[in-house]
């Protein structure tokens, strides 16, 4: 079934090829006479929201393909969905119940994090966390392996438990870590995975096919650190578990930070690619999609999508990630700008550092969306700040803000319109009685938690798309740090039973 994944996952679909399949794009404009260079520059800015553009009826599509590809990827490993569905062998959530201390590492970025819970059969006693940077060389070129990995992680964990027995903060007995690893990987069980593909700024080859499991339980061994992986699971059932344990009414959870997840609770019935001794007592399942895979030719994509699709080190692939994440929207605002200012030099002061890649992150999109000076002098201070470009005039400013509103609010009506799909798969809307029971959406991640009119604009979308009668049983909610939470609530519920 691996090699079965890793086979699909070598399928690549061009956004181009997405972009002329879609019935709702746009034909191609045709050639422009020459125009003033300010016209010109506001040309870009039209051309670009009604390449953006998310009607209610776009967005529809995009939920109906969205719950299409869900489908999909539950019939068959390795078919022809560009989700992964994969089966978390999760078949339960925490209850509340949970008692005694366990550990969690999650690792998902350039950091990562190792943390002590210690639950009191009702709620979070304790909490103890630190955050460990990993060394570049640790994670790509040439002296990145799989050993030094997760070496360093398991030396960073012995250190902290360590640092723990000395403090006098354990309780005795066997300890158990809940292992958030927030990337591709194929289960099959809920203690053990091989890793897919990488994503993000690692590229540790020898890693990819390795159970990653049985990579951090031998490190952990070879330093003496007597700790047992007990749960397996990525950011986002994490953050489902996270939800669940403060709500039992959480269905699903979405991660819009960096990157882009979602996971969500399925009927194991539904899962086609399940063998019937694989089907849980529970009857219930949390599935990891992988949804930041997610391609269809409903998606609003534009040239500075494709350009940068190209560019990137996964071309054809992560498209819908591409669109909504946090990683890829300053980039996208910043080729915008590019082309603005190769149309209108004196526009932005000349180009500054505005050929430098991924220079605009998301955060200063942010701040710039955000600014309600009136001489807009935030956007001010980060245009000359971030990218070297002085002086601009209150018109200049202007733009980069809507240029910031198009790319930030198509980002955030494509994230609802995914939502919607995952509740449109599992009953919840379109009748039946799914639909008259409540529904919670657990969210984690700094785009949705710092990026105001980010949120916002999603949260309506969703309502929208719902129509107002059901969005009254809809909720979606922030959920913060579910990814360390949740692998040791994970662990938790998972050591109870055992």
């Amino acid at each position: 079934m691996a090699a079965a994944a890793v086979a699909a996952d070598q399928k690549v679909v061009t956004m181009t090829s997405l972009r002329e399949g879609c019935a709702c794009a746009a034909p191609p404009a045709a050639a422009a006479p020459p125009m003033p260079k300010m016209a010109a520059a506001q040309r870009v800015v039209a051309e670009l929201r009604e390449a953006c553009a998310t009607p209610a009826a776009r967005l529809a599509e995009v939920a109906a393909a969205m719950a299409g590809e869900m489908e999909a990827g539950l019939a068959v490993e390795g078919g022809s969905s560009e989700m992964k569905m994969i089966v978390s062998y999760v078949d339960s959530l925490p209850t509340g119940g949970e008692e005694g201390s366990y550990y969690a590492l999650d690792l998902g970025g350039t950091n990562f994090r190792v943390l002590r819970v210690r639950l009191a059969g009702g709620g979070v006693a304790e909490r103890v966390a630190r955050e460990v940077p990993i060394p570049p060389g640790v994670m790509s070129g040439g002296g990145a392996t799989s050993e030094c990995l997760f070496g360093f992680i398991a030396s960073a964990l012995a250190e902290f438990v360590g640092e723990e027995e000395e403090e006098g903060g354990l309780d005795g007995g066997e300890r158990e870590l809940g292992f958030t690893f927030s990337f591709p990987v194929h289960q099959t069980s809920i203690a053990s995975g091989t890793l897919i593909r990488w994503t993000k700024a690692f590229a540790v080859d020898d890693a990819i096919g390795e159970d990653v499991v049985a990579a951090l339980q031998a490190a952990m061994s070879e330093r003496g650190l007597d700790m047992r992986v007990s749960a397996l699971i990525n950011d986002t059932v994490g953050t489902l578990a996270a939800g669940s344990y403060y709500d039992e009414d959480v269905v699903a959870a979405v991660i819009l930070g960096t990157g882009t997840n979602a996971a969500y609770v399925e009927d194991a019935t539904a899962i086609a690619k399940l063998h019937p001794s694989q089907l849980p007592a529970s009857n219930t399942m949390v599935i990891n999609t992988e949804w930041g895979s997610f391609a269809s030719p409903c998606l609003p994509l534009t040239e500075f999508d494709e350009a940068l699709d190209q560019e990137s080190l996964n071309p054809g692939e992560q498209t819908y990630e591409k669109l909504i994440s946090g990683m890829y929207l300053g980039e996208i605002v910043r080729r915008v700008l590019l082309k603005i200012s190769s149309r209108c030099p004196s526009l932005l002061g000349g180009a500054g550092e505005l050929a430098t890649p991924f220079v605009l992150r998301t955060p200063d999109v942010s701040a710039m969306h955000h600014d309600e000076t009136p001489d807009l002098s935030i956007v001010g201070e980060k245009l000359e700040r971030t990218l070297g470009i002085r002086g601009t005039s209150p018109e200049a400013r202007r733009m980069v803000v809507e240029v910031c509103d198009i790319v930030a609010t198509r980002a955030a009506r494509l994230a609802a319109a995914g939502i919607v799909g995952i509740l449109k798969k599992i009953g919840r809307v379109d009748g039946g009685e799914g639909r008259r029971r409540r529904s919670v959406v657990a969210v984690d991640g700094g785009l949705f938690e710092h990026y105001g009119k980010f949120r916002r604009c999603m949260e309506s979308a969703v309502r929208e798309l719902l129509g107002e009668a059901a969005a009254e049983r809809v909720v979606v909610k922030l959920a913060s740090d579910g990814s360390g939470l949740g692998a040791a609530l994970v662990a938790a519920a998972h050591s109870q039973r055992a």
